[in-house]
């Protein structure tokens, strides 16, 4: 099996005769079978060179780099093997036109809405009052269907995170003053591990995008721009309330992480590494946890969702079957 790699060490990455390693800073070596490899995540001062970037582009295997406040900076995106301008042709198609945009961005909304008030209905039934917040969400949801611009539904996607996120003081058993998402930098413990995560479930979709034929770059949802790949913020929409919102919950609520877990300044603040390296193999465990899928009969891991999703997506643009999102059922 492929798994994937997270560097918390700094050191340099090379290619080394047909395979992988990391020399550490101390100068100990790590042998890093290139076959066993799916994708790799970066979290230190690591020096790569273009004789490892034209491995990994051999390889097809992903890079993801990220910075000091353990957040997405960006990844080496290998040129792409499965390609198909047929597909790339629908994709532009779907995006131009503003009836089948809006029909897929109000389908990635609800996917996100749905998984969020699965996540609020399982604590509501085990003690927590968050009956008014589900009540306002299931209002805002229905509201999407007589929005008719791009603007008007990131307007009902916005205030449905920010009621989601009301709700997070209840359900969270430390006291934490948890009363808005600030993003760069994180202000607070629950905003540092909102971005973390969110981080790495949008580079693991990256990945997953790069295993189809899909372009990366064209989104219905988040407006496409030249410095992100934006069909992976549409797509990781969907299941941050799965692995990323629920692994936070688990974790605070069995005090794995704590406020003393993490380094503060004036401005920021960020997991200490060695917790840090904890969360990590946590979310690895998450994304390769196994369910049994209702339609398949089989079982199917969290990352392995991920890529249904997006086969999903591309039967709904070839209009071979409609796309219905991937909404929890356990």
């Amino acid at each position: 099996m492929q798994n994937s790699y997270y560097l918390c060490n700094s050191g340099e990455l090379i290619r080394h005769d047909n395979t992988l390693q990391l020399i550490k800073c101390d100068g100990t070596k790590k042998d890093i079978p290139i076959e066993k490899v799916y994708d790799i995540y970066v979290f230190s001062d690591i020096t790569v060179n273009s004789d490892l970037m034209d491995f990994l582009g051999q390889k097809g295997v992903c890079l993801h780099f990220f910075n000091y406040y353990e957040n997405y900076s960006g990844s080496f995106y290998p040129r792409e093997k499965l390609v198909s301008g047929e597909l790339l042709c629908r994709q532009v198609e779907f995006y131009k036109d503003i009836t089948r945009r809006t029909d897929l961005a109000k389908r990635f909304v609800r996917g996100a809405s749905g998984n969020i008030l699965r996540n609020l209905r399982y604590y509501n039934t085990r003690g927590k009052d968050l009956q008014s917040i589900i009540d306002n969400i299931s209002k805002l949801e229905d509201s999407l269907e007589a929005q008719n611009s791009i603007e008007e539904i990131m307007g009902i996607e916005g205030n449905i995170h920010k009621s989601y996120y009301d709700a997070w003081n209840v359900i969270i058993n430390q006291e934490i003053d948890f009363e808005k998402r600030v993003k760069r930098p994180p202000d607070n413990m629950i905003n540092a591990l909102i971005s973390f995560l969110n981080s790495i479930v949008y580079a693991k979709t990256l990945t997953e995008i790069y295993k189809t034929q899909l372009n990366p770059t064209i989104s219905y949802l988040h407006e496409p721009g030249s410095k992100r790949f934006s069909l992976s913020l549409d797509v990781s929409e969907i299941f941050k309330p799965l692995i990323a919102d629920r692994l936070i919950f688990n974790i605070l609520n069995k005090n794995i992480i704590t406020e003393d877990d993490f380094v503060k300044n004036e401005n920021y603040i960020r997991l200490k590494p060695e917790k840090a390296k904890e969360i990590l193999r946590l979310a690895d465990e998450r994304f390769m946890t196994t369910v049994t899928h209702k339609t398949l009969n089989r079982e199917v891991s969290y990352r392995h969702l991920i890529r249904l999703e997006l086969y999903k997506l591309i039967n709904h643009l070839f209009e071979e079957k409609p796309y219905e999102p991937f909404k929890i059922w356990w």
